[in-house]
């Protein structure tokens, strides 16, 4: 799995961050469907934007052409998106959202993933309407450089749906179509992102208490994670 090294935001306000391939493939290559070769293609000019649209999230240029030669040319593999929802155990609701280009071998590996630790993969539509789409941008303020009513303020001012504060942490939500202004209009009003990323966000959470449950769902998250298919996973496990 490759892991891309981002340098800190600006000032040197933000530790260094990595990226999966996913989140890279994701957030900033981005891809186009073509309905009549039923193909997934990628197009180079939007992805080399997409790199710097935030200037708090910076991946180097080679790596990025690197990612994309693997989905561009005359070699190219005709990948396809597919999206499983499943229950781990105790039932927390899990969205996988894979890339394949053999639709028969990721299901067959998500069956087993969620069989083999102690949860089941169900049909679609089973979990996903207790989830809402949202482009999420979180702002690290360890520093304290940050007044917390005026980045709720810049936040709305940009467009924002909502704004949450949590510790050291500040979450702002948009509507996934108004994602790239919003975080766009941030960036230029000086603020930097640990993250951002369109999600599945679910609408309550579930805690496990039994240690066994809570070492299932662990190894089943490190699975998912370790399976070149798997492009995001989104789960109610409140982890606190």
């Amino acid at each position: 799995m490759i892991h891309i090294a981002l340098v800190p935001g600006a000032g040197g306000k933000l530790q260094p961050r990595v990226l999966t391939l996913r989140q890279i493939l994701d957030q900033y290559i981005g891809f186009q469907k073509d309905v009549v070769e039923r193909r997934t293609r990628f197009d180079l000019k939007k992805a080399r934007d997409r790199a710097h649209i935030l200037e708090g999230l910076k991946v180097a240029t080679d790596n990025i052409d690197r990612i994309i030669k693997k989905f561009s040319g005359d070699n190219a593999v005709n990948y396809e998106e597919m999206v499983y929802e499943g229950y781990g155990p105790c039932g927390v609701a899990v969205i996988v959202e894979a890339m394949t280009d053999n639709r028969n071998r990721t299901a067959g590996s998500m069956r087993h993933h969620f069989d083999k630790f102690g949860g089941n993969l169900g049909a679609t539509g089973c979990v996903s309407w207790s989830f809402d789409k949202k482009g999420v941008l979180v702002i690290d303020n360890e520093d304290g450089d940050y007044e917390e009513d005026q980045v709720m303020m810049d936040a709305m001012d940009c467009g924002a749906d909502d704004f949450e504060a949590e510790d050291d942490v500040f979450t702002v939500y948009t509507d996934p179509d108004d994602f790239n202004a919003v975080a766009d209009a941030m960036t230029q009003k000086g603020y930097s992102f640990v993250s951002a990323q369109i999600e599945m966000v679910p609408q309550n959470y579930q805690k496990l208490t039994d240690p066994e449950q809570i070492s299932l769902m662990e190894k089943l998250l490190d699975i998912m994670d370790d399976d070149d298919d798997v492009q995001n996973v989104w789960h109610n496990w409140d982890e606190d």
